[in-house]
């Protein structure tokens, strides 16, 4: 009795390296065109903030840890809160409320990070849709189970 593998798992394996090794470089280059076309640009620093940080993988690509780093400041202009409004507040500004939601990273970050999890998913699958087992041969399966 035997298992086979076909070829395709080194093809998976360097499908998976190429998409996880271009999801950082990609998120950065998505959200720095998001910052700049909604504007959130006042000197510039949350822009030349947005980086990369780290891509570390098992020998297959099957673990993985992908880290971006940016200002965290960034996340109160995706969400639209900021200084304009004290600590402690009880929720009434006493004025209209002056800062607008402008979403550079949530929507993008998430859609593409199920992006990356179905990609692999499906990656993975298809990788393992190539094992066969001999072992319900006829042949051998009669005489292995009635000698």
């Amino acid at each position: 009795m035997s298992i086979t593998v076909n070829t395709s798992v080194e093809a998976s394996k360097a499908e998976r390296e190429k998409f996880v090794l271009a999801f950082n470089d990609t998120m950065v280059k998505i959200w720095k065109e998001r910052i700049t076309l909604l504007d959130v640009i006042d000197t510039g620093t949350l822009l030349n903030s947005v980086v990369g940080v780290r891509c570390n993988a098992d020998g297959q690509f099957l673990q993985i840890e992908l880290s971006q780093a940016f200002r965290t400041y960034g996340l109160w202009q995706d969400r639209g809160v900021g200084k304009e409004v004290y600590r402690g507040n009880p929720g009434d500004i006493e004025r209209d409320k002056v800062r607008v939601r402008k979403r550079w990273f949530s929507i993008k970050y998430y859609a593409s990070f199920y992006n990356l999890r179905e990609f692999l998913a499906d990656n993975v699958g298809k990788q393992f849709l190539g094992m066969t087992s001999d072992v319900f041969e006829t042949d051998k399966f009669i005489k292995q189970a009635w000698p």
